[in-house]
C-alpha cells in the first residue's frame, strides 16, 4: 500500500463540523465521517449567601433527564461563609417536594501541599459514604479569606436510566483554610434505579457565600 501525503487543511475536525478522521469502507480509505460529541450549556446559578443551590429538572430551564448521556456541573470560585467548611452535594429522585436523600456509596481521597511546603496524600474516611443518604463532599476545607475559594467539577452519568445505579465522579482544587492547595477526588454511585431528577449543593456549615455553578449536557 502506498502512503500519500495528507494536507492538514483537508480535514475538518471543528466542533461545528462534528466530524473526525476514521477508516472508510475500502482497505486503504480514510474518511471524515465519524460523528463527534458536544457539550451544551444549560444553566448557570450564582450563589450569594445561599443555603443551597439546586438544579431541578423542568424548573427554571433546567434539563436533567434523558436528553443527554451525561451531565457536567462546574464550580467556579466557590467561597465559604464558614472557615474549614466542605462543599457537598446530594440528589433526589422525587418528581416534586425534593428530599435529597438518595443512598450513595462513595470513595474520597486527596493530595495537598501548604504554602510552607508541608505535603500529604491519603484516603479520607470522614468524607465517604457506605450506602448513606447524607450529603457527599466534593471539595473540602475551604477557607474564608478574601482570596480563598475552590473550583471543580462533578460528572453525573445517565441520570434518567431506570435499569442501573447512577455513577458520578468529581473533584477540584481548594485554597484551603490552612493556606494549602487541596486536590480533591471523589467517585461513587446513587444506589437507585429510579431517575435522578435534581442535584443540590450546600456547605457542611454556613452558607455558600459566593460562586458560580454551571450545568452542561454532554452528548
Amino acid at each position: 500500500m502506498a502512503l500519500s501525503k495528507l494536507t492538514y487543511n483537508s480535514f475538518n475536525v471543528t466542533p461545528s463540523a462534528s466530524k473526525a478522521v476514521g477508516f472508510g469502507s475500502g482497505a486503504d480509505d480514510l474518511s471524515a465521517s465519524l460523528s463527534g460529541g458536544s457539550i451544551v450549556f444549560i444553566k448557570k446559578l450564582t450563589a450569594s449567601s445561599s443555603a443551597t443551590v439546586s438544579f431541578v429538572n423542568g424548573s427554571s430551564d433546567v434539563v436533567l433527564d434523558g436528553t443527554y448521556k451525561e451531565y457536567l456541573f462546574t464550580f467556579k470560585n466557590i467561597h465559604a461563609q464558614t472557615n474549614d467548611a466542605t462543599f457537598k452535594f446530594n440528589g433526589s429522585d422525587d418528581t416534586s417536594s425534593h428530599s435529597y436523600d438518595i443512598a450513595k456509596t462513595t470513595s474520597y481521597f486527596d493530595a495537598y501541599q501548604t504554602e510552607s511546603a508541608t505535603i500529604g496524600f491519603g484516603y479520607r474516611t470522614a468524607e465517604d459514604l457506605a450506602n448513606g443518604t447524607g450529603v457527599q463532599t466534593v471539595l473540602r476545607n475551604l477557607g474564608v479569606g478574601n482570596d480563598q475559594s475552590a473550583s471543580g467539577y462533578l460528572y453525573l452519568y445517565a441520570p434518567s436510566d431506570t435499569t442501573y445505579v447512577k455513577h458520578f465522579i468529581g473533584g477540584g482544587a481548594t485554597y484551603g483554610s490552612s493556606d494549602e492547595n487541596v486536590n480533591n477526588f471523589v467517585g461513587g454511585y446513587f444506589n437507585t434505579t429510579a431517575a435522578i431528577t435534581a442535584i443540590q449543593f450546600a456547605m457542611s456549615s454556613g452558607n455558600i457565600d459566593a460562586g458560580d455553578i454551571c450545568l452542561y449536557g454532554v452528548n
